[in-house]
């Protein structure tokens, strides 16, 4: 589904990716851990091309981000993604944020939008909240509206970006539960930036630990929580686990 080779990334003189090569298959649940800064955020940003690679090649769903032929739109219909801090259009309701993609970008007739997002509302559990604005909404519950937007389009791909950072903890749970029961119950492909370790565990197939730009790490789930192989990323967990 997603596959990087010899991928760099640049910020002016700063070496934001250092030799990324990774293949995440279709259906995985990854997660990327690493201390702040080290490039996990610009990875998966990389990914639906709102950060811009220089070198390498970053391929999606068959195409090749790095090809100036290849139109970012095609991918973005079909990558969705989650941001730390919503993005919702705060002057149109829960419903109308959850149905303006599915207009505008797939041309989804009215009813069969309205019907299906009307469907995500409820399973993130804010069907009550359609005619609601945003502004009315606590940090979660606009996490789980942003969630049900992603979803509307439908994608192969969903792109989680550190997705309950800028929430209260007692609201980080609802979030977390959601995210688990999408990719647990569907063939979709996720990668999850997070620093919620005990989540990490639970969720995902893979863990990707980066540092400095680099992946040290890539190793199943429970082989990494258990002995991580780079003394970087044991270092990493025990100093989350003694925080």
């Amino acid at each position: 589904m997603i596959e990087f080779k010899n991928v760099e990334k640049y910020y002016g003189h700063f070496h934001a990716l250092k030799n990324i090569n990774l293949e995440i298959k279709r259906g995985e649940t990854v997660v990327l851990i690493g201390p702040s800064g080290s490039g996990k955020s610009t990875l998966i940003r990389a990914i639906n091309g709102l950060e811009p690679i220089q070198q390498g090649q970053l391929i999606v769903n068959g195409f090749d981000l790095h090809d100036p032929s290849t139109d970012i739109n095609k991918i973005r219909k079909r990558v969705g993604m989650v941001f730390q801090h919503f993005n919702l259009y705060n002057n149109k309701s829960v419903l109308e944020n959850v149905m303006l993609a599915p207009r505008i970008v797939n041309h989804v007739p009215e009813e069969e939008n309205e019907r299906y997002a009307l469907e995500l509302l409820e399973r993130v559990g804010l069907k009550e909240k359609a005619g609601s604005m945003p502004s009315m909404l606590s940090g979660g519950q606009k996490q789980r509206v942003a969630i049900a937007r992603s979803l509307a389009m439908r994608p192969l791909a969903l792109l989680f970006d550190e997705p309950t950072s800028a929430l209260d903890p007692e609201m980080i749970g609802d979030v977390l539960r959601i995210i688990q029961e999408i990719t647990s119950d569907s063939d979709m492909t996720s990668l999850i930036v997070t620093h919620e370790m005990n989540f990490a565990q639970k969720v995902a197939n893979r863990v990707i630990f980066m540092s400095d730009g680099e992946i040290l790490e890539d190793s199943q789930t429970s082989e990494f929580f258990k002995q991580p192989k780079n003394e970087r990323a044991q270092k990493f967990i025990d100093q989350v686990k003694n925080h």
